[in-house]
């Protein structure tokens, strides 16, 4: 496979998914499909209140295509789409929740990370007992195969909780995690060309012009957003990529921005009960510590984007 057919496939995507979102919107705006925003985040973010959303599903079907059109699949891609779809439609459920309510309160917690709890066990036990490479894990730095043995379905368990839920706390700013998951997909893609995993190369670069077709109607001022139907979808497809590639250790180096968003959450939150309310940050996620520091949310969004692109350099320069 060649940089050209990569090329090809990433603007399949991001055409399939710009085309599908300029349909959604009027769409979405007369069903009142939209956004209800939280009344205690940024006070900037109340005039988002009414936005459409669910844009997710455009990206889903938009990186499907990509796939889909350029034929390449095997029984790792099916795989891919199939823990992307699980996500997505989890993430859809509480989308909808959401919007019949009236509110931005979905699924409860229990209820949703439940779901995706048995999402991962899935995936875990197939990738363990179903694969060729099975248990073993690639390691950074030091560039050889470790076999994980029983910790490996636990490990991959927490990984792919970690990663879709780590996406889900990067979106909440316009362009935020369609702009970064575009660069780490992108990145995923190109090591997957450079290994000579063809099908992983495929689905990465389908993903990340489908973020770059969703991005056109997302940037500033947002005309749709992804909602939990895209920002879990996309965590499903990176972390199954990384897990199905055996780099999941790789994720917290291109995706520190995803790290630190959870990192920042946690850290709010254990702070908050172990000081009697007390904080670390103005705000959690980190994006909005930013914001209300005084900064313009454009500005913000494009740091974090900076500031991946660094990561994904270093990633590649690692990984290959």
């Amino acid at each position: 496979m060649y940089l050209p057919q990569v090329i090809m496939i990433f603007t399949i995507g991001l055409g399939c998914t710009a085309l599908l979102t300029a349909v959604l919107i009027p769409y979405f705006k007369n069903r009142q499909f939209k956004q209800f925003v939280r009344k205690v985040g940024p006070k900037s973010h109340l005039k988002k209140d009414g936005t459409p959303t669910m844009g997710g599903i455009a990206i889903f079907i938009g990186l499907t295509m990509g796939i889909l059109l350029d034929g390449r699949m095997d029984e790792t891609t099916m795989l891919l789409i199939l823990v992307t779809l699980a996500f997505a439609t989890i993430g859809f459920i509480d989308d909808y929740y959401k919007v019949i309510r009236k509110n931005n309160l979905g699924l409860k917690a229990w209820q949703k990370f439940g779901m995706q709890t048995l999402v991962a066990i899935g995936f875990a036990f197939y990738m363990a007992n179903m694969t060729e490479g099975g248990t073993s894990v690639w390691v950074p730095f030091a560039d050889k195969f470790v076999d994980f043995g029983i910790l490996y379905i636990p490990f991959i368990i927490f990984v792919v909780l970690a990663v879709t839920n780590s996406v889900n706390l990067t979106d909440g700013l316009d362009g935020l995690a369609s702009g970064v998951t575009l660069i780490v997909a992108l990145t995923f893609s190109l090591i997957a060309l450079n290994i000579g995993n063809d099908y992983m190369t495929v689905a990465m670069a389908a993903t990340a012009g489908a973020c770059g077709g969703f991005l056109i109607h997302n940037k500033y001022p947002a005309k749709i957003f992804m909602g939990d139907t895209g920002s879990l979808g996309l965590g499903g497809a990176i972390v199954a990529a990384a897990v199905i590639m055996k780099m999941e250790l790789l994720i917290p180096i291109v995706g520190l921005i995803y790290v630190l968003e959870a990192v920042s959450v946690i850290l709010q939150v254990g702070y908050f009960k172990a000081s009697g309310g007390k904080r670390i940050f103005k705000m959690a996620p980190l994006h909005h510590h930013f914001e209300l520091s005084g900064m313009k949310e454009q500005k913000v969004v494009l740091m974090f984007w900076s500031a991946t692109l660094i990561c994904a350099i270093l990633a590649y320069i690692i990984a290959v």
